[in-house]
Parts: structure tokens; sequence; C-alpha cells
């Protein structure tokens, strides 16, 4: 019999914003547990990056954006004020293109066809759209260098607005994407 690891999960009946402050909880819990030092989390406008910021002082917080460009072009949803007080509290900011969109959707609006890395993205949903943005926002910061692809880190996203969904994952490379591994699920919302 090989050796066990429990680990309490928590499954919120809704999803949203409301799950916000105790998803954050139970990623502060594991990760001081495990001794995990790298928090990711994925913030549109800022508002959850910069709680993310307060909650996680002393660990290395990195708030991943949307692209520049993602809801109309040439536009930043990152405020300039949570831009700052991301920044002052020492949290990284990670905007890029997103892992599993860029050349691929424009692929798919131009020509009305699916490209691999959204059909990857619609995969992941069916565990929920945080798990999914966990692991997109993982695969950008690992090719951004802000996240090591050796060590364990924590991905926070949620559905919509705020944080639902924690998971405790090894990084990769998106050109290694099948080496990204999810090792627990701390939280998420059911879905049914």
């Amino acid at each position: 019999m090989s050796a066990e690891v429990q680990v309490t999960a928590a499954y919120f009946e809704k999803p949203g914003k409301e799950n916000t402050q105790r998803t954050f909880e139970l990623a502060r819990k594991r990760a001081e547990e495990l001794g995990i030092e790298t928090i990711l989390v994925a913030s549109t406008r800022g508002e959850t990056g910069v709680r993310a910021c307060e909650t996680f002082r002393g660990y290395d917080v990195v708030v991943v954006t949307h692209s520049t460009g993602f809801q109309e072009p040439d536009h930043q949803e990152l405020t300039e004020e949570n831009r700052a007080a991301i920044e002052a509290a020492g949290g990284k900011i990670l905007t890029c293109q997103h892992a599993f969109g860029g050349v691929g959707r424009a692929v798919r609006k131009k020509l009305g066809t699916y490209e691999l890395e959204e059909l990857i993205a619609y995969t992941l949903r069916i565990f929920g759209e945080g798990l999914k943005v966990a692991v997109e926002i993982t695969l950008m910061a690992a090719d951004a260098g802000l996240v090591r692809t050796d060590e364990p880190c924590i991905a926070i996203a949620g559905t919509g607005k705020g944080a639902d969904t924690a998971v405790v994952l090894k990084p990769a490379n998106a050109q290694a994407f099948f080496d990204l591994k999810v090792h627990e699920v701390l939280c998420k919302p059911r879905l049914g």
C-alpha cells in the first residue's frame, strides 16, 4: 500500500466573488503547511490582486491580468490605482498573451474554427472556469520567468469576479504544457 496525503477541499455551493476571502484563507493555510512561497492570482481590474497582496504579505505574489486589448483594442482593464496598490504592496504584475488564447482565438474569430489551445481551455472548464484560469496563469507566469518550474506554487482564480478556486500545482512552460501537474484542489465551486 502506498502512502497517502489527506487534504481537505472546500466546494462552494455557488461560484463568485463572495468566496474570495475564504479562498484566500484556504490557500494561505495550505501555503504555510507546505512551505510554498509563490502565489499566483488572476485579476482583471485589480481588486482581487490588491486583496491578495494584503492577505499574502511576505509571499511572492504575482498578479496576472488580462492582456491589453482583451476586451477592446489598446485598452488595459487593470486600473492605474490598483496597479499602484499592488506594486506598493510588493506584488508583481504580469500582463501578456493568454496561454489559451492569442493567435488561436484570432483564427476562431476570423475563420470560425477552433484551434488546439481553445480546445484545451474548453476541456479544463469541465472542472470550472477558475481551474482553467489557474492552469493558464501558471503557464503564463512560467513563460515570463516569474515562477519556477521545479517548485510548487498556489494558483488562485475565479468565475467572473473575485476568487473561488485555488490549486497547488507544479508549473510548466507553455511549450512543456503536459509537464504541469495539479497536485491538490484546495477549493472550487461545485458544478451541477
